[in-house]
């Protein structure tokens, strides 16, 4: 009788904005979800201010009014995509890194114990919120593996962090190590973007972007059946038997 796999461990994605999880990594949740793993978003921040521009060309728009319409969109994407959602509305352009953001942001990695963890690259001229959010994430998992800190939960061990690719990734230095096919996936995707209507300029942008990492991806090597693709750049090194 042969044995069963044993499913891998969480996946969280830290996302800045409300929307950031959608457009760089739908496809890599909808993927894990769909062989069953948990899967969880944290959101930092809805995105109000200065990712939700389609919402603020309306007449007598509130910032209270915006941050409902993102949360509405987000959760919903998420539930396509088979992920639970986390919103903090610590507020945005600028995010403000406070004691009680990395707090939340600790306690959410200890609390979930991934096994990988999605979130923006280091450097990314265009959204310093962004960039911060990545620095957020590697202290916080730091932290995390503390064997001093909060002695009522237990300390994590050491999961990868795989940065997803921004929206201009010549200007960011990403270099991606990864190419994960979510071709089986992509409506899924395709559906929770549509969802996103403060920035649906961006659904043809990310549509187009995983096609062309799917073609990319065959030419390194994958199945010819890829047709959509998502690149990642780790950040720690992958540890092996063999060469390869």
């Amino acid at each position: 009788m042969a044995t069963p796999t044993a499913v891998p461990g969480p996946v969280l994605a830290v996302s800045a904005h409300a929307a950031d999880f959608v457009w760089r990594a739908g496809g890599a949740l909808a993927l894990s979800a769909s062989r069953g793993r948990q899967v969880h978003v944290l959101c930092l921040t809805f995105g109000e201010k200065g990712e939700s521009q389609g919402l603020w060309r309306q007449p007598e728009m509130t910032l209270d009014r915006v941050k409902e319409v993102r949360r509405e969109e987000a959760s919903r994407a998420a539930k396509v995509l088979g992920a639970d959602v986390e919103f903090l509305d610590v507020g945005d352009y600028p995010l403000r890194p406070t004691d009680a953001l990395y707090d939340s942001v600790t306690a959410t990695i200890r609390r979930l114990n991934p096994a990988v963890i999605l979130t923006h690259p280091r450097v990314d001229p265009y959204n310093f919120d962004h960039a911060l959010t990545h620095e957020i994430v590697l202290r916080a998992r730091m932290v995390a593996q503390a064997a001093g800190h909060d002695p009522t939960s237990r300390p994590i061990g050491a999961p990868q962090v795989l940065q997803f690719e921004p929206h201009q990734p010549e200007q960011c230095g990403f270099v991606p190590n990864l190419l994960l096919d979510i071709t089986a996936v992509f409506d899924r995707k395709a559906e929770a973007m549509r969802i996103m209507g403060a920035q649906s300029h961006l659904v043809a942008y990310y549509t187009d972007l995983a096609t062309r990492r799917g073609v990319q991806a065959v030419r390194n090597g994958g199945s010819r059946s890829i047709t959509h693709a998502e690149a990642f750049q780790r950040v720690f090194p992958t540890v092996g038997g063999e060469l390869r």
